[in-house]
Order: C-alpha cells, then structure tokens, then sequence
C-alpha cells in the first residue's frame, strides 16, 4: 500500500475520497430515510414476500434509501427474474452481477432475499464507483495530459450531481466504470479490449449502443490519417479493409449483448409455450391484475410488439409504459423537470460552445486533419485539445436526444454516468479561473498568472493535496464561479440523498 501511495498519490487520493463519499452519502441516506416519511408515490412498489425477521427490518431502515424508484425494478429482476414486462427496460447485466454476489457472500444471519439483494447493491456500488473514479482518472491523464485536471475531474466525479444514483441499486455506477474503461483503453490502442468493456456496458444501459460511435471514430481518423501520408496504393487499400473489418465486427459486438436481449424477452413473452417453469406466488399475479402488467408464460394475447417487423421490447415499454418520445415532454405541467434539467443543460451546451470556438477549423474537419502542430508535436492540451473532440461530439449528442427524446429530469444522471465531459469541463474552469488551484507542476492555466502551491490543510506534512476538499475549506475565498460549479455538485449530491430515498420526484 506504501509503495502505491508514493508511486501515484493522485489515484490514492481519488480512491480515499470516493470511498469515503460514498460511507457519507450511505450515513446521510439512511439519516434521511429515518427522520423524512416516505412519499407515496406512483411507483413499481412490488409486495414484499415471505416473513420479515428484525434483520430485515434492520437492513430496511439503513439501506432502505437505495431500493427506490428503479432500484425496485432491478431488485426484483434479480430475485424473480423478468416476470413482467416492463422489467424488460432493464438491461440484465447489474441484475445478474446482484444475484451472483447475494449468492456468494456469507450471510451470518438470516436475510430475505431482498435485503441480501440491497446489501449486495450497496457494497456492490461501493467498489464499482470507486473504480469509475480511477477509471476517469485514466481516461482523463490519456486525452487531457495534464494530471493535473484529470485528478480534479477525478475527484469531482466522486461528488457527482448523479451521486445518489451511482450508490443506490441502480446500473450507474457500473455503467461509468465500463464506459470510462473501454475509452480508457480505446485511447492505448487496445481496440479488442476496449470493444469487450464497451459491449459489457451495452448489456448494462442501452445508451451502451452510442459506444460504437468511439469505435467508428477511431477507426476512420486512423484511416484518414493514412490518406494523409505516403502509402502506396495497394498497402492503403489493404489497411482499410483492416480497419472497416475490425470496426465492423467490435461494432458487431457492442450491439450483441443488447440484440440477444431482446430476442430473449420475445421468446419469453411472445412465444407459446415457453412457460416459467417455476410457480408465481400469488400477490404478485395480483400485483399484475391490479396495475395492469402482462406476465410472461401467463396465456393471453400477443403483446403488440411482439408482431412487429423487428420486435424491440425495449422502445415498446419506453413508449407505451413512461410515454418517451420525440418532444412528448414539452408540456407547461413539465416545466419543474426542465428547471431540474436546467443547469447540466447549461453545462453541456457550454462545454460544447466552448471547444466549437476555440477549435473551428478541428471541429469543421471533424478532427480527422492533423494540424501543423500536432505534426510539429506540440499540439494543444487541456480539454481544448484536439483529443477532446470525440467526447465532446458524444456529450452534446447525449444532451440533445436527452432534451428532445427522453423525461428531462433524467439528464443529470444520464450525463453522470456515461460522459467524462461532465467532470472535465468544470475541472478545466475551476483550474483556469481559480486562483487557489493554480500550482507550479505541469497543468499551468492558460493565463499563466501566479501560483499559490498546496493548500494550508495540507501543512507540509505528507498529507495528499484535496483541490475540491481546499475550495470547500476555503469558500468564502473562492470564486463566485467556483461556487457555482461546487454548489451544483455538492446541492444535486445531497437533494438526490434527501429525496430519492424518500419517493419523491428527483432526476
């Protein structure tokens, strides 16, 4: 462990404080879950099965907090399996890690299934964001080449506005660590690798699938790089059968995992005769009467979808279950969820403007022309680099079909969990406009004003320097910028933990 900390004490600071972000948020939640009644909301709220014991009732009132809104519905999938329909618009990775771990950790006392499950998410979740967080620290040091900014973006990450949703029983958290991996090591050149951890994040979240954009990028700016130099005809030619072949079939892999999905629900619920095999406890047939949901091996009518020239269960729940589609939200009553949307909307689409009009002639070129100074070596860095571009593209893209095509409010978690531009874009302001993170190692700001050095906290004595833990030591002397980025981190972080875990309306 010594020999870690000296050889990279950023990755060991960036792993301290998320871990212990995540034991604050777990205190907070279940504070929160005790003193504030639950809401009683609209919400898949399946009935709780067999007898409660005092360890149930114990795990329930600590851990409570984290089964809510979709947490249910993964919880359920990894007990019962998709019993019904609309669990089908959960991807089977998370669940299936949940049921694996339950099964193999030692219970010392006795647990219903669902408080082993919830115990199982909690330190499941734990471990993965914390690894997200690495992970980002990676992915940030390889496109940004400044430590410097990685790490601050590293740590922000730690204290996500998307906070709550990368602790609770949801598939955030390890959604970003396979997401932030497979870019990670896309950017080594570790193409195969890279398309493995991409196609596992497509079996985690469906928003996985635009993964393949990162593939097929990288692919063509290889191949029009090669145009620009001096192959000979029949060797140019070679390599890019080479590169549309591999694009072809990582491509090819990333949407696997979700096409054998969705032929598995077909045949669970679309087929005849392919039954459960297994007794469905009666509360949950009434469960299904009363609210209208369709059982899969229960006799019936087709589901509509089923009948479809290319039968995705997947967009028939979004449609038809939660009303997802082109502008549907934009409705007055929906204006409180715009509000909620408001400031990472802002944040994407300055990120955005903010690359586009430093870096026109790149972004016009689609980044696929090396410019005189890359060929000279001396390209840009930061996160106006030209290695940026990518990830730009793919936040924006991300924004704008979650603004157009999606319930609003979900943005914020959307983004959390699946752009880096999130975290490195408020790096890149903090550390350009913040005079108390200006430092003399190698991430000067583009101002090249002065430098201050650690933070008083540290008081030279081995303790790891804490950018964000110095700003907030230090907020009556921080920016009004500053603020404003650390009051929307820190104000989502700790809104998420006092609604979400009590039913009420959150992103």
């Amino acid at each position: 462990m010594e020999r870690w900390s000296r050889a990279d004490p950023q990755l060991r600071e960036v792993v301290w404080f998320s871990l212990r972000c995540r034991a604050l948020a777990l205190l907070l939640q279940a504070v929160f879950n005790l003193l504030i009644p639950d809401h009683a909301a609209d919400a898949f709220s399946p009935p709780r099965l067999g007898p409660r014991g005092p360890w149930d009732t114990l795990v329930e009132r600590l851990l409570g907090g984290l089964g809510r809104w979709d947490a249910e519905h993964f919880l359920f999938i990894a007990e019962h399996g998709y019993l019904l329909e609309h669990n089908c618009a959960f991807l089977p990775l998370f669940p299936l890690g949940l049921r694996l771990l339950a099964g193999l950790l030692p219970w010392p006392v006795q647990l219903q299934p669902r408080s082993r499950l919830l115990l199982a998410a909690t330190l499941l979740n734990a471990l993965l964001s914390t690894l997200a967080a690495a992970a980002l620290l990676a992915l940030g040091r390889a496109v940004l080449r400044r430590p410097r900014l990685a790490f601050v973006a590293a740590l922000l990450f730690s204290v996500s506005p998307a906070g709550v949703f990368l602790a609770a029983a949801y598939s955030e958290s390890a959604f970003a660590l396979l997401a932030f991996g497979a870019m990670w090591q896309l950017e080594k050149g570790h193409s195969w690798l890279s398309g493995l951890l991409f196609a596992l994040a497509s079996a985690a979240r469906a928003n996985g699938l635009i993964n393949a954009g990162f593939v097929l990028y990288s692919h063509g700016k290889r191949f029009a790089l090669q145009l620009q130099g001096e192959l000979a005809f029949p060797v140019l030619w070679k390599r890019a059968l080479s590169l549309a072949s591999s694009a072809a079939l990582l491509c090819a892999a990333i949407f696997l995992p979700f096409a054998v999905f969705q032929y598995y629900a077909y045949m669970r619920f679309c087929e005849p005769g392919t039954g459960l095999g297994q007794t469905i406890p009666k509360p949950l047939l009434q469960l299904a009467r009363d609210k209208g949901y369709r059982v899969a091996g229960v006799a019936g009518a087709k589901p509509p979808w089923c009948s479809q020239r290319f039968p995705l269960v997947y967009s028939y729940i979004q449609d038809t279950y939660w009303n997802v589609g082109f502008l549907r939200y934009f409705e007055l009553r929906q204006i409180p969820n715009f509000l909620l949307a408001l400031p990472v909307t802002l944040l994407g689409s300055w990120a955005a403007w903010t690359y586009v009009s430093t870096n026109p002639r790149h972004c016009l070129t689609l980044g696929l022309e090396r410019s005189k100074s890359e060929e000279r070596g001396k390209a840009r860095d930061g996160f106006c680099g030209p290695a940026v571009f990518v990830y730009v593209v793919h936040s924006t893209a991300l924004l704008a079909f979650g603004f157009c095509c999606m319930h609003v409010q979900v943005l914020t978690r959307f983004l959390g969990s699946s752009s880096p531009i999130l975290y490195w874009f408020p790096a890149h302001l903090l550390q350009e406009h913040e005079p108390l993170l200006w430092s003399t190692g190698t991430d000067k700001p583009a101002s090249g004003k002065s430098l201050l050095g650690k933070s008083p906290s540290s008081c030279g004595k081995g303790t790891s320097d804490n950018p964000v833990v110095r700003l907030l030591l230090n907020w009556q002397s921080i920016t009004p910028l500053s603020k404003s980025i650390l009051g929307f981190f820190l104000g989502y972080w700790l809104l998420g933990l006092i609604l979400h875990c009590n039913f009420l309306p959150w992103t």
